[in-house]
């Protein structure tokens, strides 16, 4: 039993040495720190990351995206340098902790390739913006409204509010059609008429028609031009600007109303014809 009670089993201390008043009331104390220093860390780490948050909230020029990305780095590193505090209040030599964390970091890296490359894709998206939150998107053939931008996907709502996840990686690597950057649109429609149908009332009947609608803006000019002669007819490429926000109700509004007004104007508009020679066999 005496040998057991002085055989060094901790930094050259027996059992006995341990088990002492003093050393216990010294483990008692680096307890305490530990659990102070963790939760001035975490105290910090909250206010700090709500702090960075709320400067993206109350101001609108600035990305809120972007500061919440910040925000969360913030607090992770200010409770990562809490625990190695920590570990250090009880004697651990941090510095090889921090190696074993990079070794295992890089095995861990190395099995979860498609994962960073998302991550890493979304520290892209983040920095850079090429898309925000609201914003209406074509991302790889798949339309919606961003809904989210997390460092893994973006969440997308697409015209029928359903949910679209696209992993970071195939939107930095893509082709991305935003729609909701500039604050005008063109609307584009092909209009047909018949070839007997005058050209000149066909066209002062459609360019009125869509420019007495208070939507439609006079600059950038319009355009209106014969563009093509089909085999039933002759079509008008028409080209008039409007706000972004109204483009989609606008252009299909436009084109029922050129309808009803060619209609009124007496100007046909074709639809498809074949002709059938019959000839009398001999």
């Amino acid at each position: 039993m005496n040998d057991l009670l002085t055989t060094p089993i901790l930094n050259g201390k027996s059992l006995a040495d341990l088990l002492t008043l003093e050393f216990l009331v010294s483990i008692l104390g680096n307890v305490l720190s530990a659990i102070l220093i963790l939760m001035i860390g975490f105290v910090i780490a909250g206010w700090l990351s709500r702090r960075i948050s709320n400067m993206g909230q109350r101001n609108a020029h600035l990305d809120e995206t972007l500061f919440t990305f910040l925000s969360n780095i913030v607090r992770y590193v200010i409770i990562g340098f809490a625990l190695l505090f920590v570990l250090n209040t009880f004697g651990v030599q941090t510095t090889s902790v921090v190696a074993v964390i990079g070794a295992a970091g890089l095995a861990i890296g190395l099995a979860l390739q498609g994962t960073l490359s998302n991550v890493a894709a979304g520290v892209m998206i983040v920095f850079f913006r090429p898309i925000k939150l609201g914003d209406f998107v074509d991302i790889g053939g798949q339309m919606g409204t961003v809904k989210s931008i997390n460092l893994n996907f973006i969440e997308l709502a697409s015209i029928g509010n359903v949910q679209i996840i696209v992993p970071n990686s195939e939107v930095w690597g893509n082709i991305i059609t935003n729609y909701s950057v500039y604050p005008q649109r063109r609307a584009e429609w092909t209009i047909g008429v018949a070839y007997g149908a005058d050209l000149a009332v066909a066209e002062r009947a459609i360019i009125d028609t869509i420019m007495a609608d208070p939507r439609s803006l006079s600059d950038p000019e319009p355009f209106i031009q014969v563009t093509n002669m089909n085999a039933s007819s002759v079509d008008f490429l028409v080209r008039v600007w409007c706000e972004r926000t109204e483009y989609f109700q606008y252009q299909a509004d436009m084109t029922r109303a050129v309808k009803e007004a060619l209609d009124k104007a007496g100007v046909e508009i074709p639809f498809p014809t074949r002709t059938l020679v019959m000839q009398n066999a001999e």
